[in-house]
């Protein structure tokens, strides 16, 4: 069994660096978490790398929306994975699919060749293909570290079962990651169920009110179903608590 390890999906400096105290292993670094994450920006990248002691990886994903790129938007990846290679990031975190609902082969090779020995990460694009064990094994064969998964269900609870499957016919060629929804209060039960060690969180506790007083209620800059005066944080406390339970997993 790989040694436990959590990482943390931040979005913001004051996140990573409360995942880092609350004993983070790695970080998974993004923007823009409330729309699942788009790939961060260079100072934000910088700053955290700076500051935070442990190893940060980096969301490659240019927009909200499905993981078919056109080629304009793989040459933007392809040459964001080159910036942050060069300011040293850990590794990369990718994913493109086919229409048909497998993972794109060819256009993956192509953003990992760019990588170079930076780790690689397949993200949960994984969830959205149409055969899983087909994209297990090709993710094994691109030489892909870490898959992240939810088993395909919107959270990793509810994907156990797919998990557990994952896992055995992984037979340690590649490190299956639970990941959405994964909380302190169901990380011992997804591990007892699935035998994962390897768990992704967001250590979120709640919204942070906005500092705005003056608030414009009839008017949104986003999605409308998210409100424009709360904040997602990492909390250092939430994150611990995950931390401490995934560190005393058993051998």
């Amino acid at each position: 069994m790989n040694k436990p390890l959590i990482e943390a999906c931040v979005d913001a400096y004051a996140s990573a660096m409360a995942a880092a105290r609350g004993g983070a292993d790695r970080l998974e670094l993004c923007a823009n978490l409330a729309i699942g994450g788009t790939t961060p920006s260079l100072p934000l990248f910088r700053q955290v790398r700076r500051d935070c002691p442990v190893k940060v990886n980096v969301l490659i994903r240019p927009r909200f929306w499905d993981f078919l790129y056109d080629q304009a938007e793989l040459e933007e990846m392809a040459e964001e994975i080159d910036a942050f290679r060069e300011l040293g990031a850990n590794g990369v975190v990718i994913g493109v699919l086919t229409p048909e609902g497998a993972l794109d082969q060819a256009a993956v090779a192509r953003l990992m060749d760019r990588a170079g020995d930076m780790e690689v990460t397949l993200h949960r694009a994984f969830d959205m293909t149409r055969d899983p064990f087909a994209a297990l094994e090709a993710a094994v064969s691109l030489g892909c570290r870490t898959i992240l998964t939810s088993g395909q269900e919107r959270s990793a609870a509810a994907g156990k079962d797919l998990l557990r499957e994952l896992r055995t016919r992984a037979a340690g060629r590649i490190d299956i990651m639970a990941g959405s929804g994964v909380r302190k209060d169901n990380i011992q039960e997804i591990h007892d169920h699935t035998g994962i060690t390897t768990f992704h969180t967001t250590g979120r506790k709640g919204p942070v009110d906005s500092g705005m007083i003056y608030r414009k209620s009839t008017v949104s800059m986003g999605l409308p179903s998210l409100s424009e005066y709360e904040l997602w944080r990492t909390d250092e406390e939430e994150f611990a608590l995950c931390a401490r339970i995934v560190h005393g997993l058993a051998e």
